[in-house]
């Protein structure tokens, strides 16, 4: 239901997942007497209210799982470390650990982005399939959030391409100028998930991405074998 849009009628939700109508029927009705789904007077269904208090839930689990991994982060590579999803067409941060440092880089969890301008986004994208990800960016535009936003969807496969072989995403002031930020996917879990290390680009150097990657990747290691299904 989410993925059709968060609408949908029961012939497709029947299609989609193989079940039989009669027991199609039988689970929504179920769903919307518990609150989970409502029925539309186009007698289609849509997400109901009471998920808003479940994904605030998971949201706040996910965040307290994460933070003794970020914390690390931040003790070693001395910047700001950020936990982030794509939920739909966006990317949400739903979880953060700072910098000691006076000038700091600061995303206020719950915050969401374009997918195509953020190293956690390009980390996300790069793993799922490329029709999947020409379609979302179909649908967002790709728009230009600074100078150096990439708007062109084949320049920015050739980026997702480069993601996939080095095996991290870079954002250098395509989100925001002044802030550079270090990506990795959080592999095998059920959402997808991906975790960085961001702060202001002149503090950003080569040496702090090259020393951040290794640590991006045991920190996303040991957060999927905690979250593996």
């Amino acid at each position: 239901m989410a993925a059709a849009g968060g609408m949908v009628g029961l012939s497709k939700l029947a299609q989609e997942s193989g079940l039989a109508l009669p027991t199609i029927h039988r689970l929504v009705r179920t769903l919307v007497d518990l609150g989970y789904v409502r029925q539309e007077p186009s007698r289609q269904y849509s997400l109901g209210p009471r998920l808003i208090r479940l994904g605030e839930s998971a949201s706040h689990l996910l965040g307290t799982w994460s933070r003794p991994h970020l914390t690390r982060l931040v003790d070693a590579v001395g910047e700001s470390a950020n936990l982030a999803m794509l939920d739909v067409d966006q990317i949400v941060y739903v979880a953060q650990v700072q910098s000691r440092h006076s000038m700091r880089m600061f995303t206020e969890v719950g915050r969401r982005v374009h997918p195509h301008c953020t190293a956690v986004g390009k980390a996300v994208l790069a793993h799922l399939p490329p029709d999947d990800v020409q379609a979302l960016l179909q649908r967002t535009g790709m728009p230009a959030q600074t100078e150096h936003t990439i708007t062109d969807p084949a320049m920015f496969a050739q980026v997702l391409d480069r993601v996939r072989v080095q095996g991290y995403a870079m954002d250098d002031g395509e989100q925001e100028v002044g802030v550079c930020c270090v990506a990795v996917p959080v592999l095998g879990t059920t959402n997808p998930l991906a975790i960085s290390v961001s702060g202001p680009a002149p503090r950003m150097t080569n040496e702090v991405v090259q020393r951040a990657v290794p640590l991006l990747h045991r920190a996303a290691e040991e957060l999927a074998r905690e979250l593996a299904p």
